[in-house]
């Protein structure tokens, strides 16, 4: 059966103008799409489309293999056969020494005949025949994405599915206490590897939304709470609201506005060595706007009684 002839800048959805940005740009997007570990529901369909993918880019990446792809025509196949008897070299003046090209591996079934028929030959091995030198696997590149989560998710932690920009969905844990910047690191979810090397890794950078009713500061949080005036100046209870829930707190008699009080362990989880940070609330002044006559009447009592003094 005839070798059939390979359109590398079809595979990649190229054109033959394309810089090599574009074709690397292009490649990362297939081999995101159809790296096996993506389609674990048609992984031979993936695995021959990812050999495909990656054998164009180890082409078309090459300045050389390119210049050498580029000036096949239609009779291809007999420049290659003149190639291998001794001919003509592609990509090398004749007479040169012979040129030596970096070959990707990609797994088991190797390159396409098509490609062993056209660079198989570029490098003679010491018995006549022809080989290629392998490169070594090389781990994919990690890849930094950011992830936006609320104070209470942050303050909850647990399970999240995220949708990765290839359409694949991880399930992400996120630390109980985790801070705004700090990074989550997913194992081999970065960009494919290279000759059978492992993939790089996901970092997921953490960006916590502001929120209307805390503010954080490391582990601990602050709110502020409002406090009738008659609570203030005599003490009592307000309702305060905490991550948890509501809770009461006492108010110590002839508090001023503006003094805070300090919740031991109403804070944000803590990420090394357990337990919680701490919640303190700012007490703001109510000052009623309307009063009644009777009341109006007693406030200018203790007016009086204050000059009094």
């Amino acid at each position: 059966m005839p070798v059939q002839y390979k359109d590398y800048y079809k595979t990649l959805g190229v054109g033959k103008s394309s810089s090599t940005k574009d074709i690397k740009a292009a490649y990362r997007k297939l081999a995101r799409q159809w790296h096996p570990d993506v389609n674990p529901t048609r992984k031979k369909e993936a695995e021959e489309k990812f050999k495909e993918i990656s054998e164009a880019y180890e082409v078309l990446s090459d300045p050389e293999k390119r210049k050498t792809y580029d000036t096949l025509g239609n009779d291809w196949q007999q420049r290659a056969r003149d190639f291998q008897g001794g001919g003509m070299r592609y990509g090398a003046p004749q007479g040169d020494g012979g040129v030596s090209f970096d070959f990707g591996d990609l797994g088991e079934g190797g390159f396409s005949e098509f490609f062993q028929t056209i660079f198989g030959g570029m490098g003679r091995a010491p018995g006549g025949g022809f080989s290629s030198r392998v490169r070594r696997a090389r781990r994919g590149s990690d890849i930094e994405s950011e992830i936006e989560l609320s104070l209470a998710d942050a303050y909850a932690g647990g399970k999240r599915m995220l949708s990765l920009s290839n359409g694949k969905s991880l399930e992400v844990k996120i630390p109980a206490g985790v801070r705004d910047g700090q990074r989550i690191r997913l194992a081999g979810q970065g960009e494919p590897g290279a000759g059978g090397g492992q993939a790089g890794d996901l970092y997921l950078i953490v960006r916590i939304a502001p929120d209307p009713k805390f503010r954080r500061e490391g582990d601990d949080l602050y709110v502020e709470q409002k406090a009738p005036a008659y609570t203030l100046v005599l003490g009592g209870d307000v309702t305060v609201p905490t991550m948890s829930g509501k809770i009461n707190v006492k108010v110590p008699a002839g508090s001023q506005n503006g003094r805070k009080l300090r919740i031991p362990g109403k804070g944000m989880p803590k990420l090394r060595g357990g337990g919680y940070g701490d919640l303190y609330v700012t007490l703001v002044a109510q000052v009623p706007t309307t009063l009644s006559q009777k009341e109006r009447e007693l406030f200018q009592q203790l007016s009086d009684l204050a000059k009094e003094r």
